[in-house]
């Protein structure tokens, strides 16, 4: 890991990608070597010292205030998650004194288990913050049936050359995944599997490397996808993701299409393709 832990290398990697434009700077034209921020920019904007800052980004400054956490966030352009994600990663000492919640193996709930096997015409599965998949239903299994890794969703996304074919927009999948990745594991720097898991992939993608490296941090409750099986076709389907409270780290996702839909039909026929086999 980069010098200055994990605090530094997400002060480092948003002040990179922070444009002048974005932090609201007027600035005579002159040539500049990158796009992003420099030290001495971030540091005028938050109002404090360009040696306070550097110090921060090489994590010799351990201990920054709440009100010089604000500032950064106001000037890096923090949306709420991100924000949330900066304070965890500058408060992490406390963090690590709390138990590693959410990680892999642990069991679902047998309320959880009953609720997705009853769902037919919904694709449902349980994951942890490493995108293990902990459970599903068959529909979900059949949706992701004969994908390489598919039973962790950052390796299938990641290391299966197939999954471009699968997510019919891969690149805003992608970067969603990685950036849900991020806050959904926030300040566990210290859990191992995590460092296993970012490894692997960091070695064998890419485009992980990239987009880990933005440290783009954004949670997801809901939304749309596109995906695509040669035996049905294209399918356009919405999800919702919750949050399984009894055993946090725990997400719950469904995923459906419209009623009535050519999405819905696609769907009835995996479901019956699957019982067939």
């Amino acid at each position: 890991m980069a010098g200055g832990g994990p605090l530094g290398e997400f002060l480092r990697a948003r002040r990179q990608v922070t444009t002048v434009d974005q932090a609201g700077m007027d600035l005579v034209a002159r040539r500049r070597r990158t796009s992003g921020l420099r030290h001495d920019e971030v540091a005028r904007l938050a109002g404090v010292s360009t040696d306070y800052y550097v110090r921060l980004e090489q994590g010799r400054e351990r201990d920054p205030s709440d009100q010089v956490l604000g500032s950064l966030a106001r000037v890096l352009q923090l949306d709420l998650e991100a924000t949330r994600h900066l304070y965890e990663l500058a408060h992490r000492r406390a963090s690590q004194l709390r138990k590693v919640i959410g990680s892999r193996g642990e069991p679902v709930g047998p309320e959880v288990l009953r609720f997705i096997e009853r769902q037919d015409d919904v694709a449902a599965f349980v994951v942890n913050r490493h995108w293990d998949v902990l459970a599903q239903n068959p529909l979900n299994a059949a949706l992701h049936e004969g994908l390489e890794h598919n039973g962790n969703l950052m390796r299938m996304t990641f290391l299966n050359p197939a999954s471009r074919e699968f997510y019919l927009d891969w690149e805003q999948e992608a970067s969603f995944k990685v950036a849900h990745f991020r806050a959904a594991v926030g300040a566990n720097h210290h859990d191992p599997s995590l460092y296993e898991l970012v490894e692997e992939l960091s070695l064998g993608s890419d485009d992980f490397r990239r987009l880990w490296a933005r440290h783009d941090v954004r949670g997801r409750t809901h939304g749309s996808i596109r995906l695509h099986r040669d035996d049905v076709g294209d399918m356009a389907l919405t999800f919702e993701i919750f949050a399984v409270c009894r055993a946090p780290g725990q997400l719950l996702v469904v995923l459906q299409a419209e009623s009535g839909s050519p999405s819905e039909h696609a769907l009835a026929r995996l479901a019956g393709l699957a019982a067939a086999r």
